[in-house]
């Protein structure tokens, strides 16, 4: 599997232990040279974690005896050298280390490993560096080193991880114990899956990535990668020539009698997003409410039970489609018998780009392998809850192997996959995760669900493939979130916000795009 071009890769344990095995062994560098530029960067972003919060007392590093132990040995050696006043905890006795991990203890200058930790030995730290467990781990930390993790978790002290925090599963994630709460994170060479993935990305705090001398041609197996601004560039503009139908034309069926907000977001947000056509499907009996709230939008009307869709307005929603360069199902149709068999009539009938959301998801309940059967791509934007019904396994499940899971749904549904939240992750039918960088908490409130779709049905019916329409859409939400917020602050944006904030979210890839190409000419120019 090679990474596309506009994810920044993230590696799991084995590729990571791929990549040093290839350092040492094709490059010659050795193991104890990776150790050391490792140990380096460490201390140095643990005395400036020290330096800024201006606490006085010794930095404290606590070890294992592994090769993440040896990082923290050489960082407290590095900090002794450099005048720091460090104390070096250890979960095991010096007769335990091995291999390099065992050089650095030897190397190092002062006073020996206290063995043993506790919350009494960790006061007074002007910081903590966690550096117990590494890539390698997986499961639920056992003792000493379970209530290190504990020890460390009670103290005020800013807390550097080194490479992973100890008790996060740096390949997924996944934390089923004891995990150290970081401030910071020093990783090295490249980031981990698990520090970017929740929950292990709440207890990884900053994350800094420090070169130790892997060569940056390693051949690298990465299967999963963060979502970079290079994604937006893959977005046409409105070409002079063009007409609003080659800008994108999006089709959204949704809406029932008191649930007409959820569609207009989607179709509102496909428009500011740039779509140049956008039409609704919803029930005939409410048909002029859409058309009130929308000047800018074409509705039709389609047959209906009580106010919500049926399945016989499927037809009509499958012929709006043969025009379409994407179709929204879901947003506001309810749950209803009559709206369930309008969402799976839907779904098999439409062969234009398809993006399910809210009810059509839950329509689709324990019915996602039928989705297969489609012949155009889809997507799916389930949150935690609704990817628990998809999968018939309850959220809370979800929320503990969230990587796990939304890969399994994609396997499953021959889909790609949107697993929304902070840390939003979009997986493809093989496995090809891409992880949103999140910072994004004004999202967090009620609607801005649908703005997401209808920016990622833009970029469909733009003519993106599936995966990239997907994470750019993630990445430019979180980029409306981020205007929204710093215009009206986090705790008060709402959804209509984040519409509004779309232009200014994607203003500035579109000018970059813009200034390299007129930088082009003028170097085309040149060179006649």
């Amino acid at each position: 599997m090679t990474l596309p071009a506009w994810l920044d890769p993230l590696f799991d344990a084995e590729e990571m232990g791929a990549t040093d095995s290839f350092a040492s062994e094709a490059r010659g560098v050795p193991s104890l040279e990776l150790m050391e530029r490792a140990g380096e960067g460490l201390a140095r972003i643990a005395a400036e974690a020290a330096d800024a919060c201006g606490r006085a007392g010794p930095i404290r590093v606590v070890v294992g005896r592994g090769n993440n132990g040896g990082d923290g040995l050489v960082a407290a050696r590095v900090l002794r050298e450099r005048g720091r006043e460090v104390d070096v905890l250890s979960t095991a006795a010096p007769e335990d280390f091995g291999g390099d991990a065992r050089a650095n203890l030897d190397r190092l200058p002062g006073d020996a490993p206290a063995e043993g930790v506790s919350a009494e030995s960790l006061a007074g730290s002007a910081s903590i560096v966690d550096a117990m467990l590494g890539t390698g781990f997986s499961g639920e930390p056992r003792e000493p080193v379970a209530s290190a993790i504990a020890a460390i978790n009670a103290q005020d002290a800013p807390v550097v991880a080194c490479d992973v925090p100890s008790g996060v599963d740096a390949s997924t994630g996944a934390v089923e114990g004891e995990a150290a709460q970081a401030t910071t994170t020093a990783t090295f060479h490249a980031p981990k899956i698990g520090l970017h993935v929740a929950p292990g990305a709440w207890h990884a705090g900053a994350v800094h990535d420090v070169e130790i001398g892997i060569p940056r041609d390693a051949p690298s197996a990465a299967t999963a990668g963060l979502i970079s601004e290079r994604v937006l560039e893959l977005v046409p503009s409105r070409a002079r020539a063009g007409s609003k139908f080659d800008a994108g034309t999006v089709v959204i069926a949704g809406g029932m009698r008191g649930l007409t907000g959820a569609p207009v977001m989607a179709a509102l947000a496909a428009m500011r997003t740039g779509a140049g056509y956008v039409q609704l499907a919803v029930p005939e009996s409410i048909e002029t409410v859409f058309a009130l709230k929308l000047i800018e939008a074409m509705t039709a009307g389609q047959p209906e039970v009580d106010g919500t869709h049926s399945e016989a307005g499927a037809d009509g929603v499958a012929e709006l489609a043969e025009r379409a360069g994407a179709v929204v199902l879901g947003p506001g149709i309810g749950r209803s018998e009559a709206a369930v068999a309008f969402a799976r009539a839907v779904a098999q009938r439409v062969e234009a780009p398809l993006l399910i959301d809210a009810d059509g998801l839950n329509a689709h309940a324990g019915a996602i392998e039928s989705l297969r059967e489609r012949s155009a791509p889809t997507v799916l934007t389930p949150h935690a809850g609704e990817l628990g019904r998809l999968l018939e396994i309850d959220s809370a499940a979800i929320g503990e192997r969230r990587l796990e899971s939304v890969r399994e749904a994609a396997d499953r549904s021959g889909a790609i996959v949107v697993l929304k939240g902070d840390d939003t992750v979009v997986a493809a039918p093989d496995g090809l995760a891409a992880v949103s960088r999140g910072g994004s908490p004004a999202l967090a409130t009620a609607g801005t669900g649908d703005v997401l779709c209808g920016v990622i049905a833009t970029f469909l019916a733009k003519g993106l493939d599936a995966h990239a329409a997907a994470a750019a859409g993630v990445l430019a939400h979180a980029r409306a979130g981020r205007v929204a917020a710093a215009r009206f602050g986090a705790d008060h944006v709402i959804a209509s916000d984040v519409i509004d904030s779309l232009p200014a979210a994607l203003g500035g890839p579109a000018r970059a795009r813009e200034r390299r190409a007129a930088e082009g000419g003028d170097r085309a120019r040149t060179n006649r």
